[in-house]
């Protein structure tokens, strides 16, 4: 299996999730892997470590979530593996709700999130997005 952590997606990678089928509500997990330390385009906090700067942008997400209808879910450290293997593990999981691509699309283009989006960027060193539907749903 091969896995390869990004912090964005290509533009094929976007064009296809954004352009599928739209079936409502999902939830996105979200596999985190921080940098060491922060790195923000302008050298600032650069005494952070890459998790703390994602904290900022994950308390600040929230009303980005609501204001489209969605709602933060869980989020937690990851702290074991207890079956299968990985040459290493993500530091953090969170989880996400969405009504719908569409709102997902509104809340990552809205003024709010792209103002707090370089919390994230200067804490991540990498992620895998999931898109997950209720069974049944």
């Amino acid at each position: 299996m091969n896995v390869t952590n990004a912090v964005f997606p290509g533009p094929a990678q976007a064009a296809a999730f954004f352009g599928g089928v739209e079936d409502g509500p999902f939830v996105m997990i979200n596999l985190l892997k921080f940098k060491e330390h922060a790195e923000y385009a302008d050298g600032a906090d650069a005494q952070l470590s890459g998790r703390d700067a994602y904290r900022r942008y994950g308390a600040a997400v929230q009303a980005c979530l609501t204001a489209v209808g969605g709602r933060w879910v869980y989020a937690g450290d990851v702290t074991e593996l207890m079956l299968g293997e990985i040459d290493d593990l993500w530091d953090m999981v969170a989880l996400a709700e969405y009504p719908s691509r569409a709102a997902m699309m509104t809340m990552v283009s809205s003024p709010e999130y792209q103002a707090i989006e370089k919390h994230r960027v200067a804490g991540l060193a990498g992620q895998l997005n999931i898109r997950t539907k209720a069974i049944g749903g």
